[in-house]
């Protein structure tokens, strides 16, 4: 069986940020990724562009937040010509590229379109992962572990506690399928800064890239053809973003409600149901917006995108007054600057509470470290928080800066022979600080 220090199961940017961050430390690393390709949210779910990982600073210039080698990921984008003209959406393409390459830099083995089935633990620590694909089924042991499958599975699969959606139903964020049109006069649409009401500057990445008609209310017919039952899609408007390409149109506005996102059953509706919406939409748009009269259907994300889903039972629980107090942990290893932004689970509405400008939160250690496992550290959108604040905290950025400090936590563990929670707060500071991780 082959043997590795550290195994990382998930290749989005968390996972990627997290083995490469070990790499670095000189441990033999193994990543596991279900697709042929690297970048999670962002090349499997289309998910463009990122989100805020800037705060305003007192001279009014937007300061990075979330550094390190997110910051790098983006330096390579921008030196590849990876970014729009609008320096907001990207180039998925590029992307994939680039995190294949920082894994042969670094020397991180990756195993792609492979699955993990199931984990052998043994006197509470995690011995082996039993894989799935297409040399076979089989073991790899590892001395330690990380979870950065947004989903919590190496987590669950190990026997760890977890909980799911809001208290008191355990109901999700609705999932998403992004999709695209081709063959648009954009010439015809603007970008907008007012979808989110909020003056905070810390919105500007998400407002700036969006799109609206400029001879037509979108979204006052939108939700008059709802009224009306000729759209069944309960999101209650159009959200679309410029591509990279010309004549491209991004949409992010497909909502499945009431769907369990760690359930094969309602997953595999929820793609079909969410296939539904995007055509419904198109046509939507074809037939009643100028500028879409010769759209086409171009392609829809992959994988159908989850917000939220388990969430470990951790050593210290986010609650969402942590957020919008913008909380310093003493055991911090990730800043963030996105609000609160709850997309209902029962269907139309979102919930927005910002944060202050020049203001952050922080993520504390103890958020990552599950129960019952000693050698498991899990990153990402899945860590230990209550429904209201995992919806700040779960996106790329914010999520990858994570990934970096899983990493170098678990190159501390394994040189120290301690147990994740054990981990030396004041050297995974010192590590963070080598690597200009902001925490």
């Amino acid at each position: 069986m082959e043997q590795y220090d550290l195994i990382v199961s998930g290749g989005g940017l968390t996972g990627c940020a997290a083995a490469i961050a070990a790499a670095r430390e000189g441990k033999k690393v193994l990543l596991l990724e279900q697709y042929g390709f690297l970048g999670g949210a962002a090349t499997t779910i289309f998910v463009n562009p990122f989100m805020p990982y800037t705060i305003q600073d007192e001279e009014g210039n937007q300061t990075p937040i979330n550094t390190g080698i997110f910051s790098e990921i983006l330096k390579q984008l921008r030196e590849m010509g990876g970014f729009h003209k609008n320096e907001l959406t990207f180039n998925e393409e590029y992307l994939k590229l680039i995190l294949d390459r920082m894994m042969r830099k670094y020397g991180v083995t990756v195993l792609f379109h492979t699955f993990v089935t199931g984990t052998k633990v043994e006197n509470g620590k995690i011995v082996s992962v039993h894989v799935a694909n297409k040399t076979g089924s089989y073991d790899i042991g590892g001395d330690y572990f990380i979870d950065t499958t947004g989903d919590a599975d190496l987590a669950a699969r190990s026997g760890c506690p977890y909980h799911l959606g809001r208290e008191n139903d355990q109901m999700c964020q609705p999932m998403t399928l992004c999709f695209r049109l081709g063959n648009v006069d954009t010439s015809k649409l603007h970008e907008i800064k007012t979808h989110i009401p909020s003056d905070n500057p810390n919105f500007k990445q998400r407002e700036t890239a969006m799109l609206h008609g400029n001879h037509i209310d979108i979204n006052a017919l939108y939700k008059k053809f709802q009224d009306e039952g000729k759209i069944k899609n309960p999101r209650e408007d159009v959200l679309m973003f410029t591509h990279m390409a010309d004549g491209v149109v991004h949409f992010n506005s497909t909502r499945i409600i009431k769907r369990c996102p760690v359930d094969a059953s309602d997953v595999s509706e929820a793609e079909m149901d969410a296939r539904e919406q995007a055509y419904e939409l198109y046509l939507f748009m074809k037939e009643h917006v100028e500028g879409f009269e010769n759209s086409m259907l171009l392609s829809s994300a992959p994988q159908i995108g989850a917000r939220e889903s388990r969430m470990i039972n951790g050593h210290y629980t986010i609650v969402q007054q942590d957020i919008i107090d913008c909380t310093k942990f003493e055991d911090s290893i990730a800043r963030g600057a996105y609000g609160v932004d709850i997309h209902s689970p029962d269907g139309k509405g979102t919930t927005i509470h910002d944060i202050p400008v020049g203001e952050y939160y922080t993520i504390p250690y103890r958020a990552l470290i599950p129960q019952k496992v000693s050698n498991l550290i899990v990153a990402g959108r899945c860590i230990s928080s209550v429904h209201e604040a995992q919806a700040a905290y779960r996106v790329m950025p914010i999520c990858c800066s994570m990934g970096e400090a899983a990493g170098l936590a678990a190159s501390i563990a394994l040189a120290d022979g301690a147990e994740a929670k054990d981990v030396d707060i004041q050297k995974l500071h010192k590590l963070l600080d080598k690597y200009d991780c902001l925490y």
